[in-house]
């Protein structure tokens, strides 16, 4: 069978490329086609198109890129058409997979969806498009499936959540090679999580960085994304105290005491890996005023959200600065608000469900076209 495949950011390449390797079990045979990235590529997958090429974050830089964004979608159209495959699969990215289901639907092609847009966020609207353009919706979350099935009467599948699998699948470091090779120290590890696109880590990793020098007994080191170059962090770093280690994420916080984390699936994958955290955002101001008007949600974190409490601390556009990144970072560091934190970890991780997302999509999407 023919898969073609399409994610536009970092955990959309993750999450892709365990679906792959599902996909390949199910179908040995599969030839899969794919808008992702270096993880996707590994699992064998013909990228058309990069991830570094297709992430534009905020409502302003994507008027600004308005142009590429309308050539990719005739790109990927035209690509499609000369693939012919068996079954389209997308990956959230719903701004640009909206646009080809629809056109796809038309085409006849079978449209798959893997990991929902956020629409119980905003732009709820979108549900009259899912359900005409969309033949399988495969949800991760557990609230998910009440907003598809009980609000909008659309039926879907909750197959757990893909993270779940890939930190329980990744291979297990030595701590104490880790720091040697990487030339860290014994003291104790804080990671920063910037984000993976380059405004949000101009942006965030700035004010991160200034809590170097006010915690001498330990060591920050910056959690490189795979779509950025070195050169890109050190420009951001300018001689400041702090290590970096590229696309090395989960081994840097199954060693790390807290983390500093963009908002994202960064914070669910820091939760599941029982680090405390603080949840960081800050975009252009154009744009937060927008998403404020737009977005109906008590919070933006994913670990806030399936829990339905502020389990995590979230620093916000104004709040995300120097003072307020210091007194949190303060309460993570105390054992006694770090126990009451794991207790919330645990709940949200049974919440999730058990480990399978991606076998489980795999033989869903498998079978429906077989």
């Amino acid at each position: 069978m023919k898969y073609y495949i399409i994610a536009g950011e970092a955990s959309g390449d993750l999450h892709g490329s365990n679906l792959i390797k599902a996909l390949k079990k199910e179908d040995p045979q599969a030839e899969i086609r794919c808008w992702g990235g270096d993880l996707m590529q590994a699992q064998g997958a013909t990228v058309v198109k990069h991830i570094k090429e297709l992430a534009f974050m905020g409502f302003i830089e994507v008027v600004a890129n308005l142009g590429t964004i309308l050539k990719n979608i005739k790109f990927c159209k035209q690509d499609i058409a000369a693939f012919a495959p068996d079954v389209l699969i997308f990956i959230d990215y719903p701004g640009f997979n909206f646009r080809i289901a629809e056109w796809a639907k038309k085409e006849g092609y079978p449209t798959h969806y893997y990991i929902s847009p956020q629409l119980w966020a905003w732009k709820e609207g979108r549900i009259k498009k899912v359900k005409r353009d969309v033949d399988a919706m495969y949800v991760i979350l557990p609230f998910e499936k009440e907003f598809y099935e009980e609000k909008h009467n659309f039926p879907v599948e909750f197959v757990g959540h893909p993270l779940l699998d890939a930190i329980a699948n990744r291979p297990v470091i030595d701590p104490k090679k880790f720091r040697q090779e990487h030339q860290l120290d014994e003291r104790p590890i804080i990671a920063l999580l910037p984000g993976s696109r380059k405004q949000e880590i101009t942006t965030m990793l700035d004010v991160m960085l200034d809590m170097v020098p006010k915690y001498p007994d330990h060591q920050f080191v910056i959690a490189g994304a795979p779509s950025q170059e070195t050169s890109f962090y050190e420009k951001i770093v300018n001689g400041r105290k702090a290590s970096f280690i590229q696309n090395k994420t989960y081994d840097l916080l199954s060693v790390s005491d807290a983390a500093l984390v963009t908002s994202g699936t960064a914070t669910l994958e820091t939760a599941l890996f029982k680090i405390p955290q603080v949840v960081c955002y800050k975009g252009s101001w154009i744009s937060y005023q927008i998403a404020k008007r737009l977005i109906k949600l008590n919070y933006i974190s994913l670990v806030n959200l399936i829990l339905d409490k502020p389990a995590v601390t979230e620093l916000i556009q104004g709040e995300f600065n120097t003072k307020k990144l210091q007194q949190e970072l303060d309460k993570i560091l105390d054992p006694e608000h770090r126990e009451m934190l794991f207790l919330d970890y645990f709940a949200l991780e049974k919440k999730l469900g058990g480990t399978g997302a991606s076998a489980k999509t795999a033989a869903l999407i498998y079978e429906s076209i077989a």
